[in-house]
């Protein structure tokens, strides 16, 4: 069983930038790919991004493509999620996940291990 941990939420103004990190444990970080999703107020869970197991390979929402970079580090267990030219519109509970296997997807299912979200608001 994998635990995450997300860190580095906060508020930030519109056309700012945000770096939100997540710690992995329990299982060889390497093996596995990662994710990020988020939740804005009265809406589902959306993906954001995705990472395969070697880092090799990224994966965007259209919503984010440009602006948004995940990133990360097999020696330090951790994952990273860039986010720059926010907008009001991303202010959501971001969520960074554990893939049951080595590639990244859309797909909540593909994920089995979640954190406790982190809060990002952009104000206008």
């Amino acid at each position: 069983q994998v635990q995450v941990v997300e860190s580095g939420g906060g508020l930030v103004q519109s056309g700012g930038s945000l770096r939100v990190s997540c710690a992995a444990s329990g299982r060889t970080f390497s093996t596995y790919a990662m994710g990020w999703f988020r939740q804005a107020p009265g809406k589902e869970r959306e993906f954001v991004a995705g990472i395969n197991w070697t880092g090799s390979s990224t994966y965007y929402a259209d919503f984010v493509k440009g602006r948004f970079t995940i990133s990360r580090d097999n020696a330090k267990n951790t994952v990273d999620l860039q986010m720059n030219s926010l907008k009001p519109e991303d202010t959501a509970v971001y969520y960074c996940a554990a893939a049951r296997g080595k590639y990244s997807d859309r797909y909540e299912s593909s994920y089995g291990s979640w954190g406790q979200g982190t809060q990002v608001t952009v104000s206008s």
